[in-house]
């Protein structure tokens, strides 16, 4: 029994790498250096403290992930870490052998408008579509990038709300403030987004900026 469970995590894990840069985006590959000690006046701790406690958060759920485990709304600028904690929450849900579909909001959406007005290969979106409803996590990256359109926001209430109904726990990711979610969304959708999910605020300056910004001061030395 523990050796069949065990496979069927290493194929969970395989088929998640397969959209996911999962070597390199799991917990043992996160790098707090990237984090200023100077206290952030909003929330009066420092970026590292913040991120310091959001680490702990996920991996407390990636480790305790359940049928009853709890919905995350990760928000703040972009850079801040938002994508490579979800995946590593991916990767480490998928490793105790639950099933997990991540996308990005785009695509998500993209699917739900091939299935309802064609153009596109229906069968695979139905798939898509399926495991999005059905998946044990779902984590949807990077919302409020697609186009703010009435079956936009319809396709993406139906899902939170279908998932919510069937207390099947979900990520998402946004660059958006909590406060800004009725701006974009409805307001039956920006509810269900304040009121069923919990809210870890990111802060600091935009790692891949920082990032790019060191590579090229590394080139001009050598």
């Amino acid at each position: 029994m523990i050796a069949c469970k065990e496979r069927y995590a290493k194929l969970l894990r395989k088929q998640l790498s397969t959209v996911l840069p999962i070597r390199d985006q799991n917990f043992s590959q996160f790098n707090m250096e990237y984090y200023s000690t100077r206290p952030d006046k909003r929330l009066g701790l420092s970026p590292r403290e913040n991120m310091e406690y959001n680490l702990d958060e996920c991996k407390a759920y990636a480790k305790n992930f359940g049928a009853q485990s709890p919905n995350l709304l990760l928000y703040g600028s972009t850079g801040l870490g938002k994508t490579f904690l979800s995946s590593c929450i991916a990767e480490a849900v998928a490793a105790r052998g639950f099933s997990v579909a991540y996308d990005t909001a785009i695509n998500i959406v993209a699917a739900y408008e091939t299935i309802k007005f064609g153009g596109g290969n229906g069968e695979e979106a139905a798939e898509r579509a399926a495991r999005y409803e059905r998946a044990d996590l779902l984590i949807i990256d990077d919302m409020g990038t697609e186009m703010g359109t009435a079956f936009t926001v319809s396709a993406l209430y139906n899902l939170i709300n279908s998932r919510l109904m069937a207390k099947r726990p979900m990520i998402i990711n946004t660059n958006l403030l909590p406060e800004q979610l009725s701006d974009k969304y409805s307001p039956a959708v920006a509810s269900r987004l304040r009121g069923e999910f919990k809210t870890p605020a990111f802060v600091g300056d935009d790692i891949r900026l920082m990032k790019q910004k060191a590579e090229v001061d590394a080139a001009k030395e050598k």
